[in-house]
């Protein structure tokens, strides 16, 4: 990750930092815990452009949304 890094302490649940401890890998669990805020702050950012995007031109529909997905998965098959 770029930048400075500080340390920080967090609580968690047992099981979810047993399951996160076990899915980091070589990694380890600060970098685990890391990359998943960083994804989640991502969405958060992304969800705020969608929010603000429907405003000012609407909902998208699910029919728009369906064809979108046609459109790229024949991309991917391309």
């Amino acid at each position: 990750m770029p930048g400075t890094v500080r340390k920080y302490s967090i609580t968690m649940p047992r099981d979810v930092a047993e399951a996160a401890r076990a899915r980091s890998g070589l990694s380890g669990l600060s970098a685990c815990v890391a990359a998943d805020v960083a994804r989640q702050i991502e969405r958060d950012d992304l969800n705020d452009i969608i929010q603000a995007a429907e405003a000012e031109h609407g909902p998208v529909t699910d029919e728009e949304i369906h064809a979108l997905r046609g459109r790229l998965h024949q991309a991917r098959r391309e």
